[in-house]
């Protein structure tokens, strides 16, 4: 019992002192030439910031239950994947035009192939049948085909500007219907059709909140959801400006091995899906496959 207590201390004290590390080690190397071993350190204090805010996420996820917490980590990864996207495209505008479109190519397939097949896996190593609510994982194909197909397919289709692209007007248009699009799947994702997006029981039944929130642990108070909520947009931060840092060696790498550019698109998804991966990974294992 002595040693299950200290290590959770130790894992408390290890979430909520990387975050700060990160910002300080982020105002050393910001905009600045690094050595190789740099490199690494700063790589693998990145990978520590991401698992950092995927505990605070998921404290604070905790905290306001489901299906409003799976909306954090959705929140979360967007805010670090289109930062990020800004600022690689902002440092190197002449060789990153692609790098947003790449990116969220990678991001649908690493969700579609690699999370959703990695927890179909571990859930049913553990419970042999996972369950989940056909509606609801119906819903949200159904929203990430649509907008997959408006935003990646149709612009090949285009000719008012040449390649892939759309002009002024139709990227204002496609962002609008976007939006729209996905204001109208969160309100029935939280409000009328709310019963499709809870984890099920056996019977396909959708379980009660509390049931549906179990962690094994108890509820988190506000102050320790608050400080979760503080140290979660630190870590953000964090996993922003350290990917920025670390991008020249990444670029460095996949240019002397000769991989095509669109390869950092691809590592792009990866930081900013690690999160998620993560914690729909656990979500499987606590037998909650539609979380």
């Amino acid at each position: 019992m002595s040693v299950r207590v200290a290590t959770g201390r130790v894992l408390r004290s290890w979430v909520w002192t990387v975050p700060v590390v990160a910002l300080v080690v982020l105002a050393l190397v910001w905009e600045r030439e690094l050595a190789w071993p740099l490199y690494i350190v700063v790589g693998v204090l990145l990978v520590g910031v991401v698992l950092a805010a995927v505990h605070h996420a998921e404290v604070v996820a905790h905290r306001v239950g489901e299906p409003f917490g799976s909306l954090v980590l959705a929140v979360a990864v967007t805010v670090i994947e289109v930062a990020l996207i800004v600022a690689l495209m902002l440092s190197k505008p002449e060789s990153t035009d692609s790098l947003a479109r790449d990116t969220v190519f990678a991001a649908v397939m690493i969700t579609v192939n690699g999370i959703v097949g990695i927890s179909l896996l571990v859930g049913g190593f553990k419970y042999s049948v996972p369950r989940f609510s056909s509606e609801g994982a119906g819903s949200e194909l159904a929203i990430l085909a649509t907008l997959t197909t408006l935003t990646l397919v149709v612009p090949t289709f285009t000719v008012s500007e040449a390649g892939p692209r759309f002009s002024a007007t139709q990227l204002v248009f496609v962002a609008v219907v976007a939006l729209v699009l996905y204001a109208a799947f969160v309100f029935l994702q939280t409000g009328r059709h709310r019963e499709f997006f809870l984890p099920v029981d056996k019977a396909g039944a959708p379980l009660a909140d509390h049931a549906a929130n179990a962690h094994g642990t108890e509820r988190p108070s506000t102050r320790a959801a608050l400080g979760s909520l503080g140290l979660l947009v630190v870590a953000l931060v964090g996993v922003v400006g350290l990917a920025k840092s670390e991008s020249p060696g990444i670029e460095g790498i996949v240019t002397a091995v000769g991989i095509p550019q669109s390869f950092v698109g691809v590592v792009v998804a990866l930081v900013v899906l690690m999160p998620e991966g993560l914690a729909a990974v656990k979500a499987a294992l606590r037998n909650r496959l539609q979380t």
